[in-house]
């Protein structure tokens, strides 16, 4: 790892916050803007679709951007865009244009994400590398923080989006004012020949890694989805108690990015890794108990044991790839992460239609174990010829 400056190391943190902070305005704005565009409950799936499109686009593309940019242009570029993004959802006549400027957000979004990955990856610690993560989490607290304030106070939504891109410009200034410093090692041989794709992609280890990051952001975003359902609908815990018990679910994963961020640096990353996905699968055998101190129990450790695993698997990329591949693999990594965000709680959706909503807890322990399983299966396909 070189030396990083302070600095950039402040903005980095601050670009995390910046990613968490939008996508969690929607849900708090969503009952305004539903009577502003006279539209039906289900409409919002066509900005999840539309985002997701937009996100996939950007990430997978993004080692090849990055290696006729630079890091620099990418991050800073790709914020203004956020920003005219933010401008569009306030300014929109029409609920047409709102979900054509999701896709624009998500572009944005897309390249923003596998753009600091890249570089905290080749960069930063796994310390770090946690602790931007838990950032991402900051940003996405208070995100409905902010437009609840904005629609208390009588402002309207609009306004909640104007506020966020101001807040996004601070961001962009600081990208701009160091542009050049933003440097991923090996870039520049990297420069003068880009590898074509079927060279990576005839790797095993990169098909591996694609569908860990897959797995887990779908065992993540399954659980704080769907276990408020499972305990209310399916188990009659009291809704105000389920509320309050998936929300020390977010909030377990957020505090141990940081709690663990502060020992990364001492325990071998793989290791981590490991104890951190059977920890993870523990959790998920306890919420098939249906006990409800078990369940409480299974939302904490499922939450706290998750938190380092996307950050340090990250982290792990440039020790398991060359680095030529390494900004196009970290690019498909945040995409198979935002396809698992969208399919798999879908998919677990439709499931527990025909199966009923106890299937959640089984789909979440069969992924855990397939994510132990895939993770297992990649560090033996690098023995030998990395240190992962």
């Amino acid at each position: 790892m070189q030396h990083v400056r302070p600095l950039l190391v402040l903005i980095a943190y601050i670009g995390f916050v910046s990613l968490g902070l939008p996508d969690s305005l929607l849900g708090v704005a969503w009952p305004s803007m539903r009577r502003t565009f006279e539209l039906p409950l289900d409409a919002l799936g066509a900005v999840f679709l539309v985002g997701t499109l937009g996100y996939l686009l950007s990430s997978v593309n993004c080692g090849r951007i990055l290696r006729r940019t630079g890091v620099g242009i990418l991050l800073a570029g790709s914020s203004l865009l956020t920003v005219f993004a933010m401008l569009g959802y306030a300014l929109s006549p029409r609920w047409a244009f709102f979900v054509a400027f999701s896709f624009v957000s998500g572009l944005a979004g897309g390249a923003v994400d596998a753009g600091l990955n890249t570089f905290a990856a080749t960069n930063l610690s796994n310390r770090h590398m946690n602790w931007l993560h838990a950032f991402w989490g900051v940003g996405a607290s208070t995100g409905p923080i902010v437009m609840t304030a904005i629609l208390g106070s009588g402002a309207g939504w609009r306004w909640g989006y104007g506020v966020v891109a101001s807040l996004q410009l601070v961001l962009v200034a600081g990208f701009f004012l160091t542009l050049k410093q933003w440097v991923v090692p090996g870039a520049e041989a990297a420069h003068e020949k880009l590898p074509p794709r079927s060279e990576l992609l005839r790797l095993p280890e990169a098909w591996l890694s694609i569908a860990l990051f897959f797995i887990y952001c779908g065992i993540e975003t399954i659980t704080g989805q769907w276990m408020y359902s499972v305990m209310v609908e399916s188990r009659g815990v009291d809704p105000v108690r389920a509320g309050i018990w998936t929300s020390l679910y977010w909030g377990s994963l957020t505090a141990g990015r940081f709690l663990i961020g502060a020992i990364a640096n001492h325990v071998e990353t793989v290791r981590l890794v490991r104890w951190s996905m059977g920890a993870a699968l523990c959790g998920a055998v306890l919420l098939l108990t249906r006990i409800p101190s078990l369940t409480l129990a299974g939302l904490a450790l499922t939450g706290f044991s998750l938190a380092p695993i996307f950050p340090s698997l990250m982290s792990l990329t440039p020790r398991r790839f060359d680095a030529r591949h390494v900004p196009r693999i970290i690019g498909y990594q945040v995409g198979a992460a935002t396809v698992g965000i969208a399919a798999l709680p879908t998919i677990a959706g439709v499931i527990a239609r025909h199966a009923g909503l106890e299937m959640i807890c089984v789909i979440l322990a069969i992924l855990a174990t397939v994510m132990i399983v895939l993770h297992e299966a990649m560090a033996r396909q690098r023995h030998g010829n990395t240190s992962a």
